[in-house]
């Protein structure tokens, strides 16, 4: 199989341009064909010379992953979809026209134009989440950065794409590097060109990479999983967590802050009679006042095979008001796509279970795709 193309960063583009003796600013070229056109064939890249079309083609893919399953709900503002990757692979994205991660966002209409794109890191997650369909699928492999950004590519050719967050399937900081080399196609004025503050990269809580990320440069946003006021519960949720404990995790997010200056959202999925009561919610108050953060509330989306449950709205109101009342700045996350199983791992795990191979297509469900 050709390697694609957007697996090398400019500068390697470039080396190889001139390797082939061509100017290196064809690579800005290629670059905006392949990222703002959304060219899917070198062929479509007019303006290059023919030979050099042709040798592209000989020596690189920019074809797009197929699409196995789409999924779309909420008048057509959720879409989800299932991409291959071959080998019996498949991962999730999601379109959302509306910012999940936006502090402001609680029950209101999106921003007009708004449109954020949900994307996966890995195949599979080693962090084994008891309430996330994903880590209930185990971890086969990272993705490669062309992976990770032709995700937003399959939706950026249908309309502009606003915002990106690394929240779908995989822990994005345990595959660093095809995530950065991502971040960076995205963010780079000669690739997709998206702001970065419209980036945000969620993690269930990674220490060394989190301080390694505060180091790029970038004004990304980060959102940090908690899910729990105390570390014996939080060990619970996160098998994975081991001795990695909250205050590290607070501390982490404050040097980050002090690095970026931007304010860390502390992310808390809300599980009926497990960490929903308003005890734990002041517990969870105490150990963050005074620091710059915003919790984002979940109300846990069901997955297959546990006995977890999602709280009722007075719960969630209720230990919201009592964050709220402690001084913490918290919003409940807009509640989308729960009937078209847009949690990650959700999709995949239906088709699975539906005991259809993952190369097959599946009928969409609900408008459009």
């Amino acid at each position: 199989m050709k390697p694609h193309l957007l697996d090398l960063n400019l500068d390697e583009l470039e080396a190889r341009l001139a390797e082939w003796s061509e100017p290196r600013y064809r690579a800005e070229q290629i670059a905006r064909w392949a990222l703002r056109d959304g060219a899917t064939s070198f062929e479509a890249m007019t303006n290059l010379p023919a030979s050099l079309r042709s040798r592209l083609t000989e020596e690189f893919s920019i074809a797009p992953p197929a699409v196995l399953a789409t999924r779309a709900a909420d008048d057509g503002s959720t879409t989800k979809v299932l991409l291959d990757l071959g080998n019996g692979e498949a991962i999730e994205s999601v379109r959302m026209d509306y910012d999940p991660e936006d502090p402001d966002g609680e029950g209101s209409s999106p921003p007009q134009g708004r449109a954020t794109v949900c994307v996966s890191t890995q195949a599979g997650c080693a962090m084994a989440c008891i309430f996330c369909a994903t880590g209930q699928q185990g971890f086969t492999r990272n993705l490669t950065p062309s992976e990770i950004v032709t995700q937003v590519l399959h939706f950026s050719r249908e309309r502009r794409v606003t915002n990106v967050v690394f929240m779908g399937m995989g822990e994005p900081l345990a595959n660093y590097e095809g995530m950065i080399r991502a971040i960076r196609w995205l963010t780079d004025s000669r690739g997709l060109d998206m702001r970065q503050r419209g980036i945000t990269v969620s993690t269930v809580g990674l220490v060394r990479p989190i301080d390694r990320l505060a180091r790029e440069g970038l004004q990304i946003g980060l959102t940090i999983s908690l899910h729990a006021p105390d570390d014996d519960l939080r060990r619970h949720l996160i098998p994975t967590a081991g001795g990695v404990t909250i205050d590290a995790l607070l501390d982490a997010g404050a040097r980050y802050h002090e690095a970026t200056g931007r304010r860390v959202t502390y992310a808390y999925a809300l599980l009926e009679g497990v960490n929903d009561e308003p005890a734990q919610a002041r517990a969870l108050a105490a150990r963050l006042r005074g620091k710059p953060v915003h919790v984002n509330l979940i109300p846990y989306n069901p997955t297959a095979g546990d006995d977890l449950r999602r709280p009722g709205r007075d719960r969630v109101r209720a230990f919201r008001e009592a964050l709220v009342a402690e001084g913490i700045n918290a919003t409940v996350r807009i509640e989308r796509g729960v009937e078209i199983a847009a949690a990650c791992g959700q999709l995949r795990t239906d088709v699975a279970s539906a005991g259809k191979p993952i190369a097959l297509e599946v009928a969409p469900t609900g408008r459009g795709g």
